[in-house]
């Protein structure tokens, strides 16, 4: 095993295990193509409401395409986030295992660059989710692949998201309520907008604020319970801006990643000791727990 892997995977462990976040640099991800992406974001999201209402397919939890605004609501908040977005998709062929569940995509007829530019994209944050899986793997005790045929056909999302300006009719919501997220991992691309915060083992929110070439990446609730708890999954919020900030939209592109649908989410004997008891003990599939979570925010 290369010396330097085994330093990253220590690395990646220990900051998982204190804040849930951690910044990664060096990533491989062109800064051009982050920049592509968010450019047919900008594109797509300032089209008119009622040629974005198209892309919305009721009933399928906001899989694929678009979610429109004030749709998502975060557990015990009792208004909706100020935010609309857009899924993509893991892409789908014939040999589909889970064809009820890896839904086709949704693209938009207007942004002819949409679909190449976001599926480039997909595909080089699904691959460097699995190298950071890989790393965490080697941490944990595991083997370097261990979670290679576990995530192959993960229901994992790239979600574009657009905060609109700020109003008078935004008293009493937020951007995006305190919450944790549901999947095993997230990667959130190059982005320097401020309004990220993380709670902390303290009790204090703390500002996140990171420049076009880190990828932050966090500890999902899934993540979470098949580590028994090792691996915070750590509360987390978008603020609203003060002052002129708060007329300028704002954007942001994470990527969810998600096990395969059958996937059992049980606890690793590895994460289990006397002094750290199975706080999970009763199994469940990766998507019968992710229909869990999304009813619990209103998207089904």
């Amino acid at each position: 095993m290369r010396s330097d892997s085994l330093h990253f995977a220590r690395r990646l462990g220990s900051a998982w295990r204190e804040y849930g976040f951690v910044g990664v640099r060096d990533h491989g991800i062109a800064p051009d193509l982050i920049e592509r992406a968010y450019q047919v974001a900008r594109e797509f999201f300032a089209l008119p409401a009622t040629i974005k209402q198209r892309y919305h397919h009721p009933g399928t939890g906001g899989a694929r395409g678009y979610t429109g605004f004030g749709i998502e609501q975060a557990r015990d908040h009792d208004v909706p986030d100020l935010k609309e977005f857009w899924h993509v998709g893991r892409p789908v062929s014939e040999d589909n295992p889970y064809p009820e569940i890896l839904q086709a995509n949704v693209w938009p007829d207007e942004i002819d660059s949409f679909r190449p530019v976001l599926l480039e994209l997909y595909d080089c944050l699904d691959q460097l989710g699995r190298q950071i899986l890989a790393a965490l793997a080697l941490e944990i005790g595991l083997g370097r692949h261990w979670f290679d045929d576990k995530v192959d056909h993960g229901n994992s999302i790239l979600r574009l998201i657009h905060y609109p300006p700020l109003d008078s009719s935004s008293s009493g919501a937020v951007r995006a309520a305190r919450h944790e997220d549901i999947n095993l991992i997230t990667l959130l691309i190059g982005s320097d907008e401020q309004g990220l915060e993380i709670l902390t083992r303290k009790g204090e929110w703390q500002p996140i604020n990171s420049d076009g070439e880190t990828i932050v990446v966090n500890v999902g609730d899934m993540l979470q319970r098949l580590t028994n708890h090792v691996y915070p999954s750590t509360t987390h919020r978008v603020i609203n801006p003060p002052g002129r900030a708060a007329e300028r939209s704002r954007y942001s592109m994470p990527f969810f990643l998600h096990p395969n649908p059958d996937f059992l989410i049980k606890t690793l004997p590895e994460c289990i000791t006397p002094d750290r008891p199975d706080c999970c003990p009763h199994p469940i599939t990766a998507h019968d727990y992710l229909l869990e979570r999304l009813r619990e925010i209103r998207l089904l």
